[in-house]
């Protein structure tokens, strides 16, 4: 019990003294002020004395001068008439200035002749305590408050010692004796940055083998990649396979309110680094300190950053000895960074980092759902690729999401409709059943997702169908959601099937409901954007062929188009050509279909949720028939039972887009 106590006690912190201290002043200011002191001339006092009621006299050698206690009668007939007089009891005195100690004996000696003094005489040496401290004690709180409030601000300065430390590097280290170490096991997919990453590993491992070959170990590389694509992770991995310390660092660690800060932390963590040599120093998010300079006028206000940028390349240039230290740096901005901080000897290599591919997605489903507990019924394979365009982050997210939908219904094990539900929730948003929709406007919705389902059935370039919906869900009232092929290059009639997909919803409602609403803006948004890239980027324009106006180097000099205006019009005239002509494309297989949308639609208002075997049993099966749509039959019959259930929530099985969109899982 004894134990228990003590680990209870507080620890000690700096700030107790500073309350001490302001305890002790208030203490003291309180009993200075129990006091009352009135200084007197000599006369007075003298005359005060004869009066008799003086209790007892001091009498300050040092100073020359004697303090008087009061009797309460005389203290009371001294302030009469006056403002401010002294309660009962409270310790009044008078001071005055004496010629000498030795006439002021003289003078007691005939006041105790006379009777009137009888009290005691002290002699002693007047303190200086009381008059310095009412001078310097304002400014020594004031220090204490500026100190106090440089901490808070700071946060401790990089652990502790508060403005004395305002300079020190707040890189957090990971040394190789760290209990959560992470290896290249713990990265999954990212081959190729891999490759290029474990070389560095070999650098830190066996150093002599290519510097006997007059080769240099590279100074810096950097991680360029979306975010959620495992830069970080893949940077801790390089630690924990080289089995050397890793400091870690922000970007934005560096820049700080104080002018120098930034600079004298970049100093302080290189310092570091060399005396943990051979060593790893990751920097994340470098954009925030790495920003191009001279873009734009600062007015002052990046002098800092700068400077701080500065202080880096002069570190990472080889001017000192930074043998044995590498530095990995993360960003998702590669194309604002300075271009001195880019160039061979500083950085030499950049690594990208792109979003996973199919098998990569298949690999990080394995590691996120090694403390999973799932059933036989869980597809990797489907789960890929049914979530294109997922980052590592994402596919995490739904393996957490998946797991609490399955703890929510009670159930022993994650099986495969807990990750559907799981994507659609992360994709569209929650479930919204008792959003109030009209039956109009339910019809509309069924007609325009029939129209979607129907035209991307029967075209060569259409991306597989998995289901269609009008279950509210999120802000969206309805989606058609499909599962596109991964391609690395796009054939210009793929873009125009896409853009024809697009069109039909506008096109089925104004065929069979005789008129056209909001629902298509998405849709129409995003067919614009793809005509406009056929015809200014990918050079597929009929009168516009071959000419590209796509700037890939960053550097646009502020022109806003580089073309005419005749040439801007007749972009525009191609553009509605090419939306023109899918949007009758699009009604002639409605018109061709019409039967078979009808059925569809129907079928969305009865069940409000329709799936890929539902399109084949009234269209037939489809005439391309692609790997993705292999894998969407092979589980067919296990998906008919559990998504047909709609109507009970959660295991309404539908992934919506934004308000009135067509989702195309390619643009998660």
């Amino acid at each position: 019990m004894a134990n228990n106590n003590q680990r209870k006690l507080p620890k000690f912190n700096i700030f107790w003294m500073y309350g001490l201290i302001i305890l002790a002043l208030l203490m003291f200011y309180y009993w200075q002020n129990n006091e009352v002191s009135q200084p007197v001339s000599w006369t007075q006092f003298e005359s005060w004395v004869q009066k008799g009621g003086v209790t007892s006299i001091t009498v300050y050698t040092n100073k020359n001068t004697a303090e008087a206690v009061l009797s309460d009668s005389l203290a009371k007939e001294m302030f009469k008439g006056k403002q401010y007089a002294p309660t009962p009891g409270t310790p009044t005195k008078m001071v005055t200035h004496i010629p000498s100690s030795d006439k002021f004996d003289e003078k007691v000696e005939q006041w105790r002749q006379k009777g009137v003094f009888k009290g005691d005489v002290k002699y002693d040496q007047a303190s200086d305590f009381s008059m310095a401290f009412w001078t310097f004690g304002p400014i020594v709180l004031l220090v204490l408050l500026w100190f106090f409030l440089l901490k808070r601000m700071n946060g401790g300065a990089g652990g502790g010692g508060g403005i004395f430390n305002v300079g020190k590097s707040k890189a957090r280290l990971f040394d190789k004796d760290n209990a959560n170490k992470v290896t290249f096991r713990d990265v999954a997919g990212l081959a190729e940055a891999k490759v290029e990453i474990a070389e560095i590993v070999d650098f830190l491992k066996n150093p002599k083998h290519y510097t006997e070959l007059g080769g240099k170990i590279p100074k810096g590389a950097l991680l360029v990649g979306p975010p959620g694509t495992g830069k970080t992770l893949l940077a801790k991995a390089v630690a924990g396979e080289a089995d050397v310390p890793f400091f870690s660092m922000s970007g934005s660690d560096f820049v700080e309110m104080f002018v120098g800060v930034g600079a004298s932390r970049v100093r302080d963590l290189f310092r570091q680094a060399k005396e943990k040599a051979p060593c790893i120093v990751f920097i994340d998010e470098i954009d925030a300190v790495g920003r191009a300079r001279g873009n734009k006028a600062n007015l002052g206000g990046n002098d800092e950053r700068e400077s701080t940028l500065n202080q880096l390349l002069t570190e990472m240039d080889g001017f000192g000895s930074n043998s044995g230290v590498i530095i990995l740096a993360a960003t998702n901005r590669a194309d604002i960074l300075d271009k001195a901080l880019l160039r061979a000897g500083r950085f030499d290599r950049q690594i990208y980092v792109e979003l996973p591919e199919l098998s990569d997605r298949k690999e990080i489903f394995q590691v996120h759902l090694r403390d999973v507990k799932t059933d036989g019924s869980v597809d990797l394979d489907l789960l890929s690729r049914q979530t294109p365009g997922f980052s590592g982050a994402d596919i995490a997210n739904v393996c957490n999401e998946a797991a609490l939908i399955a703890a929510r219904h009670k159930k022993q094990a994650v099986q495969r409709q807990d990750f559907m539900d799981a994507i659609d929730r992360i994709v569209g948003g929650l479930e919204k059943r008792s959003k109030v929709i009209t039956d109009e406007e339910r019809r509309s919705i069924a007609v325009h997702e029939a129209g979607h389902a129907t035209v991307s059935w029967h075209l060569r370039y259409g991306d597989p169908l998995i289901k269609v919906t009008i279950v509210p869900r999120g802000k969206a009232l309805g989606a058609a959601w499909y599962m596109p092929e991964e391609r690395q290059i796009e054939p210009k009639q793929a873009l125009l099937d896409k853009i024809c997909s697009l069109m039909a919803g506008r096109v089925a409602e104004d065929m069979f409901m005789g008129f056209i609403d909001t629902g298509a803006l998405n849709d129409l948004e995003r067919a614009t954007k793809i005509a406009y890239a056929m015809v200014t980027y990918y050079g597929m324009s009929d009168k516009l062929p071959n000419i590209s106006y796509y700037d890939t180097s960053g550097d646009a000099y502020g022109f806003t188009k580089p073309y005419s205006e005749n040439r801007a019009q007749t972009i525009d005239e191609e553009v509605q050509h090419i939306i023109d002509s899918q949007y009758e494309r699009a009604r002639q297989i409605l018109d061709q279909y019409q039967q078979g949308h009808h059925q569809l639609a129907e079928l969305l208002q009865q069940r409000e949720v329709i799936y890929t075997e539902d399109a084949e049993r009234i269209f037939g099966p489809r005439q391309w028939q692609s790997r993705t749509e292999e894998i969407l039959k092979e589980n067919a019959a296990d998906s008919s039972a559990e998504e047909h259930v709609v109507g009970n929530g959660d295991d309404a099985a539908s992934v919506t887009p934004p308000p009135f969109e067509q989702n195309e899982s390619s643009n998660h």
